[in-house]
Parts: structure tokens; sequence; C-alpha cells
């Protein structure tokens, strides 16, 4: 394994200044620091104040590489904020084994070397663009899903779902998730999705709590365009929830339209990167049963 870089200039991106990061952050920077890299950070840190501080918006301009430490929610916020960089991005996982950022503080310097040095498996991610249609609010981007749900209540919600123009179907539910591969071992999957393979170009459309038992979850091309309307019968307000975070308020009458992104995301991953074997660690498959 060679020695030399395939990166010269990283990026450090972290959801905030978490004193539980300060180990991790330490660590990761000490690394590079013997690699003879230039490092910055999308956040002035107290324990690290001689490091370079940019905005994740400046990385697509000053680095080569971003490292997303903390684990899957930290990869998908780099993610979401990358789209159309073409940036590739690098997970590094602290605490719980995680889907996307699969580097750990364990064999930080074995991994993190390994990728450095060029010796990863470039992984593409397509993303999704929900627009409230014949509004002036900006685009909200998901990885993992696109969720309407209710807004302030629990009641549930009425809507109408159209793919490419075409009259799908009505119903009342607490809500609906629009998922990507990525996310369909999240929401979609508690509200009784499919798991969907990676490197399917497919989303999933699964409804939450349907108020008819012959609902059930649809797989159609990910090249669809979804629109959801919430009917005008609604005398609430909807919330469009991108990747957990909320997003754009919805009134009764209007439309969600959920397509795919005109651009991926490009995560490395190491080469030996088993999407089946993480399967089997996070959702406990073939545990030895006991009686």
């Amino acid at each position: 394994m060679t020695t030399q870089s395939a990166f010269k200039r990283i990026g450090l991106f972290i959801r905030k200044d978490d004193p539980v990061m300060e180990n991790a952050v330490e660590q990761v920077n000490e690394f590079l620091a013997t690699r003879d890299l230039t490092v910055v950070c999308n956040e002035p840190l107290s324990f690290l104040p001689s490091l370079d501080v940019i905005s994740i918006k400046e990385f697509k301009t000053h680095c080569d590489l971003t490292i997303a430490i903390g684990g899957d929610g930290t990869l998908l916020s780099a993610s979401r904020a990358l789209a159309g960089t073409n940036m590739p991005v690098v997970g590094i996982n602290v605490g719980r084994l995680g889907f996307l950022a699969d580097v750990t503080l364990t064999n930080l310097a074995h991994q993190l070397d390994a990728i450095l040095c060029g010796h990863y498996r470039d992984d593409r991610r397509f993303l999704l663009n929900a627009t409230i249609k014949n509004s002036t609010k900006t685009p909200s981007i998901a990885m993992n899903d696109v969720v309407i749900h209710s807004h302030q209540n629990l009641h549930m919600i009425e809507f109408e779902t159209h793919i490419n123009g075409r009259f799908l179907n009505s119903q009342r539910a607490d809500g609906i998730v629009v998922s990507t591969p990525t996310g369909s071992t999240a929401y979609a999957m508690s509200a009784g999705g499919p798991i969907l393979d990676v490197d399917l170009d497919v989303v999933v459309l699964a409804s939450v709590c349907p108020h008819t038992l012959s609902n059930r979850p649809l797989v159609i091309s990910a090249n669809n365009v979804i629109e959801i309307t919430l009917s005008e019968n609604n005398i609430t307000t909807a919330m469009v929830t991108c990747d957990g975070r909320p997003g754009l308020v919805l009134q009764p009458g209007q439309t969600v339209r959920i397509e795919k992104h005109e651009s991926r995301i490009r995560l490395l991953h190491l080469e030996d990167h088993d999407h089946y074997s993480i399967l089997r660690a996070k959702l406990e498959w073939g545990r030895k049963l006991t009686c």
C-alpha cells in the first residue's frame, strides 16, 4: 500500500461543538496531522482553536474530501449540504454501528489510511427534492426520506397521490413516507415498508398508520415524479419533513412535488464494506435464539 494520499485537503464536518465529540475529533485531527494534509472544520472548536474554520458551503472549493464525524445523522447532514458538488464523503462512526458511517475510532489509523491512499469503494446514492408547488419556498433535500404528516396535532390527514400526473389513490393516514433505498431501513421500515437494496434506482411509498387495511407499501421507479396533495377537507396544516428535520408547512389544498435530485452523493467505504453484514448486525438477523 502506498503512503501517498489521494486527497490533500480535508474538511472535517461535525454537527456542533459537542464535548462528547471532543475525543473523536482530536483523534482524527492528530492522525491527519501525521499525513501532512491541509485540514479545516465547519465549526470553531474550543479544544482545537488553531484549526481553520470555513462554512461547509466552501468545502467544494477548499477541500478534496469531507470526513463526517459522529454517525449516520451527521453524514446525512453533510451529504445534503454538499449536494451537487461531487465531493466524496467518509463517515466516522462514534458510538453504535451505522449503516453509512463505517470507519471506527478503534481502527481509525488503518481504515482511514487505506481510504486516503485510494483503497476504497465509491458508493453513489441519489437524493430527493421536495418542493411545494406554486410556492417561493426553497426546495428541501433528503437522502433518507421525505415524510408528510400532521403538523401540530394527532389527527389523521387526508391526501391524494399522483405519479407522473396520473392519479394513484386518496387516503387517510397519520402520514406518508417517500423513501430512497438508503432510507428504507429508517422510518419507512417502521411504517411496514420493504428493505431495498441500496443499488436499486427506486423509491418506496409507505403510509403511516393508514385508515384502510388494504393499503400497502408501493415501490416505483425513482425517475417518477410524485405529487401529494393535502385535501381541502383537512382542518389543519401538515408538515413536510426531510430526513427528520422540520421543514415546509403544507396548507390544505397545497401539493408537494417529490422527485430525484439532479446529482448523487459520493460515499467512500472500506474495500471490504459489506452492506448485508451491517444489516445482520443492526437488525440482529441470524442471532441464536434461546427457548
